[in-house]
């Protein structure tokens, strides 16, 4: 399981770009965090989720 935002997910083995496939996140206005440490979108495609893995999305909201 992946924890993915406070909750367990079962994607392990998929990258996070197949992840984010699954979901309503703009990957064009998001950040990754894995474990603590950012992904760089470029690395999207070939960063694996594996068991264990803490992944925080947060979306960025433009405002004024």
């Amino acid at each position: 399981m992946v924890q993915v935002n406070g909750k367990a997910l079962p994607i392990a083995g998929k990258t996070v770009t197949e992840y984010l496939k699954g979901t309503s996140f703009d990957p064009m206005r998001i950040a990754v965090e894995k474990n603590g440490q950012i992904v760089p979108k470029r690395l999207y495609e070939e960063t694996v989720l594996e068991d264990g893995d803490v992944v925080e999305v947060v979306s960025f909201v433009g405002g004024g």
